[in-house]
């Protein structure tokens, strides 16, 4: 059964990524096809990318390093929940996939955004990151308005259409995480 996170991209006090990561994996707990977890990487702590040798060569040193990668590297595929700041993702988020490459590779992700203009923009630089990381991004993905999913821009009321939205977006990340083992077993 494939392995699926359910990454909160945000580290920002007071976040609204809390309230969305948690209720994606409340509709993903009524799944039998997978095991779902939410990742959060304010957990992990990590600092401003500090490897010396880039991600790609899998020569990590920094001690805070390592379970960040154990923890990605577990994983079948991903759901990534994120902001849009300023037309794009969190520099939080960037920065923790900035830190792995290996463990990213022949994997799949789906997309959940929260924003002004729903997120759009940050997932549109999100697909980019992801292509160079090869991860198979699904097309299906879920757009929350700080306009009409958020009271008062902050309290999370999302309309009862999105659980579909996230439903499909998460069989298709099942499906192509299920499709990508043998990329992985072979690589």
């Amino acid at each position: 059964m494939p392995k699926i996170a359910i990454i909160l991209g945000s580290t920002r006090p007071g976040r609204n990524g809390e309230a969305v990561a948690q209720w994606v994996l409340d509709i993903a707990k009524q799944r039998s096809d997978a095991e779902f977890e939410l990742v959060d990487i304010a957990d992990f702590k990590l600092p401003h990318l500090d490897e010396v040798m880039p991600p790609a060569a899998g020569q990590y040193a920094q001690p805070h390093t390592f379970p960040w990668a154990e923890k990605i590297g577990s994983f079948d595929g991903y759901v990534f929940v994120t902001p849009e700041y300023n037309h794009s993702t969190s520099g939080a988020l960037k920065n923790a996939i900035d830190f792995l490459f290996a463990e990213w590779n022949n994997k799949a992700a789906g997309f959940v955004s929260y924003g002004s203009a729903g997120g759009t923009r940050a997932v549109e630089h999100l697909r980019l990151v992801m292509a160079e990381l090869k991860v198979a991004t699904v097309r299906a993905q879920v757009a929350l308005s700080l306009m009409t999913d958020f009271k008062n821009f902050s309290e999370f009321t999302p309309a009862e259409y999105h659980v579909a939205e996230v439903t499909t977006m998460l069989d298709q990340v099942v499906s192509w995480g299920n499709a990508l083992t043998t990329v992985r077993t072979a690589a």
